[in-house]
């Protein structure tokens, strides 16, 4: 039977679902007719629709309902060679799994994957601990075909990566955002911080050498104690091949600042405070 995280998961996803493949101002169903259909409580189904209406992904309307919202403006940052530069992050990292299960893809996490909504997914939804700390909550996806192997001492010890390649698959790149957001009730429990705390949403999907989708995964950082830091290369050797148009912008940037300086290139390294 699919545990409490799992259970939230998989309201939040099809949520997602439902604004990836909706246009901005459609409405969500009724609540009755949500709860039906994924046979959960209406305290169950709030809750992940808070999540998302804290999230900027839905909005309510007072006496109308909840609609999709508008698309959010993305911002890439990228170095000369298209990639970002990430460093390891201070302190020593540890893990706890909290579910390990395998489930069906489903439509969405299929569609990141590549793999048909009926393929096998290890689900794992794990704690991620700095210095003994709480730091982190991690909900993984790897197609069952990619490690058939992968077990929960695997997800407990060292880096998932360096499991992986032991199973054989050699991790190559990956394309990963980063968005504020909020806690839930359950999320606040594990982080240790109040409910609706300051977070960091990351969302990353991770190919092996032959540029097969190996890992769909989204994780909740504390906003109190995880920040990212870029360097960010801003002279006339910032410039690469290509030339940048008139309107492009750099975060924290005003417009049109570095409009005839080409692309901007950075490295990025995660820093606990």
């Amino acid at each position: 039977m699919a545990g409490a995280i799992l259970k939230r998961e998989r309201v939040r996803d099809y949520l997602l679902e439902m604004i990836e493949t909706h246009p901005p101002g459609a409405p969500l169903p009724a609540e009755r007719v949500l709860c039906q259909r994924l046979a959960v409580s209406r305290p169950t189904l709030r809750s992940a629709v808070d999540e998302l209406v804290h999230n900027g992904m839905l909005v309510r309307q007072h006496g109308r309902g909840t609609f999709v919202a508008p698309a959010k403006i993305t911002q890439e940052l990228v170095s000369d060679d298209r990639a970002m530069v990430l460093p390891q992050a201070a302190g020593t990292w540890t893990s706890r799994v909290l579910e390990f299960a395998t489930v069906p893809a489903g439509a969405r996490v299929g569609r990141r994957l590549r793999v048909s909504p009926a393929a096998e997914v290890f689900y794992v939804a794990r704690q991620r601990f700095v210095d003994g700390s709480p730091m982190a909550i991690e909900y993984l996806h790897v197609p069952v075909a990619v490690a058939p192997r992968l077990s929960l001492e695997d997800l407990e010890s060292g880096c998932l990566y360096d499991r992986l390649d032991e199973h054989g698959v050699r991790v190559h790149d990956a394309i990963q955002s980063v968005e504020p957001t909020v806690t839930n009730d359950a999320e606040s429990e594990l982080l240790g911080v109040p409910v609706l705390s300051p977070a960091l949403l990351f969302e990353r999907l991770t190919n092996d050498d032959t540029g097969r989708s190996i890992e769909y995964v989204h994780s909740l950082y504390r906003g109190d104690r995880y920040r990212i830091v870029s360097r960010l290369a801003l002279g006339p050797t910032a410039t690469t091949s290509g030339s940048a148009t008139a309107d492009a912008h750099h975060p924290g940037i005003p417009p049109g600042d570095l409009s005839a300086r080409g692309p901007v290139r950075s490295a990025t390294v995660g820093d606990i405070q």
